[in-house]
């Protein structure tokens, strides 16, 4: 009801406001019972997850939408002054976008609230390559046209030796892949991007930072009065004090902000080498998860070795304990079809034992931390949580007491004790980046696929 409300005082003040050169675009956006948002695709904006739209910015434009009671319609641009355009000639009500736009390039239109900050990083295609200033440079450097790095590159006197071009064929993920592959030596790209990238490439590496902490917000159009952007104040206003905005970072970034060149690209190879193996038995036994989860889960477990065993006794493929192992009819635990058949029946189990009301991804992230310490500390943690006033129903809040159970202070006021929370909270996040690494790598498999047939 406050909602409610509070839009229809907006749009009330806003409509009785004498306004002759400005139109009220909450009005029409309630009017037509449509939000507009105009995105390019991308691993951070836009894209097709099984057929059904996700990314960060677009699970923000979808809340803005229900914030709104509207339904949100998405306009995909190849290019950013087209995107720009739209907005500029009232084609779409909002840009929602993760390209780095030039300042002169927005100046003319509205911008809401701060949601994300970014580093701009100079990228090379060498891990071990020293850290240096951008004009010192020599070779190739590509760059995306209208970009806020083609601007900064403007304003400083660069190395003559130093060739670099705009582009308008090629999007930041493709420059950071020509990179990669060695057929360009250097783009500057967001670090956001750059980290998620290194999940599929980790050859990749930042030599040096030329802009930090820049601010990414959504744009409006230029010609309205205040009340759209002041229900898109309201909503961001919202997203935060209650934590979403939180947990979609968390969701899309957190697991992304530290990784081990070594063992990604150790992962990747072996995904070429090893993984055919045993992929089909991964497809067969997974149920409401997606297969790569589940070989992200036994990557992490034994690095897909069949007879892999522990200190502690757990083996397998799975690294499945004794008692676990007979709860689930596996009579051999190193025979890898049975480990992974008895590894997914054991977490979909943990999965189902969870609370009803706890949603994906959530609940995922719960029963991967309850298969590394079980569901007794994986609630010691959401009770110490909930003690706290933060919610034990997101992981974004649980992972951050979960390390505590290592110490007396904490586990003393515990039902099951000491556990190795930290461990646990490690654990996760490592089988989140394989997870979106073999997404990433499957991905590519299937557009290879796509084009031979072509």
């Amino acid at each position: 009801m406050h909602k409610v409300v509070v839009l229809f005082t907006l749009v009330f003040l806003a409509s009785c406001t004498p306004v002759e050169t400005k139109e009220n675009e909450l009005v029409n956006v309630l009017e037509k019972q449509q939000l507009i948002v105009g995105t390019e695709y991308g691993g951070h904006s836009y894209f097709l997850h099984d057929l059904h739209p996700a990314g960060f910015e677009y699970e923000l434009m979808q809340g803005f939408a229900d914030f709104l009671n509207v339904e949100l319609s998405v306009k995909i641009f190849s290019q950013p002054e087209a995107l720009l355009k739209a907005l500029k000639n009232k084609e779409i009500d909002l840009v929602a976008s993760q390209f780095l736009f030039a300042p002169y390039q927005t100046q003319a239109f509205k911008k809401g609230p701060t949601y994300q900050y970014f580093d701009l990083v100079l990228v090379s295609h060498n891990p071990d390559h020293p850290r240096v200033k951008t004009p010192d440079i020599s070779g190739s450097l590509w760059l995306q046209k209208g970009s806020y790095a083609s601007y900064i590159l403007n304003q400083q006197a660069l190395n003559t030796e130093l060739n670099w071009q705009t582009h308008t064929d090629f999007d930041a993920a493709e420059l950071l892949s020509l990179v990669a592959n060695k057929e360009v030596d250097y783009t500057i790209t967001d670090s956001l991007l750059l980290n998620k990238t290194k999940l599929a490439l980790p050859e990749l590496k930042a030599v040096n930072t030329l802009v930090e902490n820049l601010e990414r917000r959504w744009l409006l159009q230029p010609n309205q009065d205040d009340a759209l952007m002041g229900a898109l104040l309201e909503y961001f206003g919202e997203v935060h004090a209650s934590g979403q905005l939180a947990i979609l970072h968390d969701k899309y970034f957190s697991h992304i902000a530290k990784i081990n060149y070594v063992d990604i690209r150790e992962f990747i190879k072996s995904v070429e080498t090893t993984l055919p193996k045993y992929r089909d038995w991964f497809i067969q036994y997974a149920t409401e998860v997606d297969w790569t989860l589940l070989a992200a889960l036994s990557y992490q477990e034994s690095h897909w070795d069949p007879k892999a065993v522990s200190p502690t006794g757990v083996r397998g493929l799975m690294m499945l304990t004794q008692p676990t192992a007979k709860e689930v009819g596996v009579t051999r635990r190193t025979d890898a079809e049975q480990s992974i058949r008895g590894g997914a029946i054991y977490f979909q189990r943990l999965y189902n034992r969870l609370p009803a009301r706890i949603t994906k991804p959530d609940r995922i992230y719960f029963a991967l931390a309850a298969y590394n310490l079980g569901l007794g500390h994986l609630e010691d943690a959401r009770v110490l949580t909930q003690r706290a006033g933060l919610n034990p129903d997101y992981w974004v809040d649980v992972k951050q007491f979960l390390p505590l159970l290592v110490k007396k202070k904490y586990y003393d006021q515990t039902r099951y004790g000491f556990a190795r929370g930290d461990v646990a909270v490690l654990y996760v996040e490592n089988i989140r980046r394989y997870y979106e690494s073999l997404e990433y790598i499957i991905t590519q498999e299937q557009a290879s696929h796509a084009n031979k047939e072509l």
